[in-house]
C-alpha cells in the first residue's frame, strides 16, 4: 500500500504542476511549443545562411533534417548526463536518493501493490504505446485527414525507443542491487518505460487536444503528466531502476517530444513548418 500511495502522490503533484503551467497564459505550455517555434523562426530569419537554406529546401526535407539534429541533441545531452551519473556513483546530488528509493520500494512491496504497479508500468511499455498511437492516429485521420499526425506519433515513439536503446548500450549502467519485482532486460540508464511514456502520452495529448481551448489543453497536459509520472515512479519503486534513471528517462522523453512537436509546428501538425514559415517570410504565428 505505501508504494502505491507514493506513486499516486507523485503523479498527482506532477499533474497539478503541469496543469497549472499549461493553464497560465504567461507560463509555458508543456504540450504546445508555439513560443519555441516563434523563437526558432525568428532565429532562422536573423541568420541569412540558414534562412536561405530553409527557403531553398522542400519543407519535408527540411523537417527531416531538423529531426536528425533534434535526435542528435537529445542523445548527446542524455549521454553526458548518464555518463556523469555513472561516474559519480550514488553519493551526491539527486543520486544520493538512488539507493534509498530502490531499497524502500523493495522493502515496502506487497503482492497487491506489486500487481497494481505492474499494471501502471505497462502504460510505458512499447507494445501498449504502439496500440495507443495506432488508435489515436487512425481516429484523427478519419476526422481531420492529416497524414502528418500519424507520422508525428510514429516519429515520437520510434525516436524515443531508438534514443533510449542507444543510450542504454553506451552508458551500460547496472540496475539496483535489490529485489526486482518485475522482469527486466538491458542496462539501467535511462528508464525506457519512463522515456517512452513521457514522449508518447504528451504527443497523444497534443494531437487530441490541439483544437481545444487552452483550458482543455491544460487538462490534457495534466493527464499526460499524471500517466508519465506514475510510470516513472512505478519503475523506481519496483526496484528495476535508480531514481536518477527515471528522472533522466522522463526528461529525455519529454525533450524528444518537444523537439519533434516543434519540427511539426506544434498544433498545426505539419512537418517542417518552421522552415516553411521562414521561406514564406512569416516570422510570427
Amino acid at each position: 500500500m505505501p508504494a502505491t500511495v507514493a506513486v499516486l502522490l507523485a503523479a498527482v503533484v506532477a499533474a497539478v504542476g503541469v496543469w497549472a503551467s499549461s493553464r497560465s497564459v504567461r507560463g509555458p505550455d508543456p504540450i504546445d511549443p508555439a513560443r519555441e517555434e516563434r523563437w526558432l523562426v525568428r532565429w532562422l530569419g536573423r541568420h541569412p545562411r540558414f534562412g536561405a537554406t530553409a527557403r531553398s529546401v522542400d519543407r519535408r526535407v527540411a523537417g527531416g533534417l531538423m529531426l536528425v539534429v533534434a535526435l542528435a541533441i537529445v542523445l548527446g545531452s542524455a549521454l553526458v548526463v548518464g555518463s556523469l551519473f555513472d561516474m559519480v556513483g550514488h553519493g551526491s546530488g539527486l543520486a544520493s536518493w538512488d539507493e534509498a528509493v530502490a531499497d524502500w520500494g523493495s522493502r515496502n512491496a506487497s503482492s497487491w501493490s506489486t500487481s497494481v504497479l505492474d499494471r501502471v508500468t505497462d502504460l510505458g511499455g512499447t507494445r501498449y504505446l504502439a496500440v495507443a498511437v495506432a488508435f489515436v492516429a487512425s481516429y484523427d485521420f478519419v476526422r481531420h485527414r492529416n497524414p502528418n499526425v500519424a507520422l508525428f506519433l510514429v516519429v515520437v515513439l520510434a525516436g524515443v525507443v531508438l534514443a533510449n536503446n542507444g543510450l542504454k548500450w553506451l552508458v551500460d549502467r547496472e540496475r539496483p542491487p535489490v529485489r526486482h519485482l518485475v522482469g527486466t532486460s538491458g542496462s539501467s540508464f535511462p528508464s525506457g518505460h519512463s522515456a517512452a511514456a513521457a514522449a508518447t502520452w504528451f504527443a497523444v495529448a497534443l494531437v487530441i487536444a490541439r483544437h481545444w481551448s487552452r483550458r482543455g489543453r491544460a487538462i490534457a497536459a495534466g493527464l499526460a503528466a499524471l500517466i508519465a509520472t506514475a510510470v516513472a515512479a512505478s519503475r523506481a519503486l519496483l526496484g528495476v531502476h535508480w531514481l536518477t534513471d527515471v528522472v533522466a528517462g522522463t526528461a529525455l522523453g519529454w525533450g524528444w517530444f518537444l523537439l519533434s512537436a516543434l519540427v511539426f509546428g506544434g498544433r498545426l501538425q505539419r512537418l517542417g513548418d518552421p522552415a516553411a514559415r521562414v521561406g514564406a517570410g512569416r516570422l510570427e504565428r
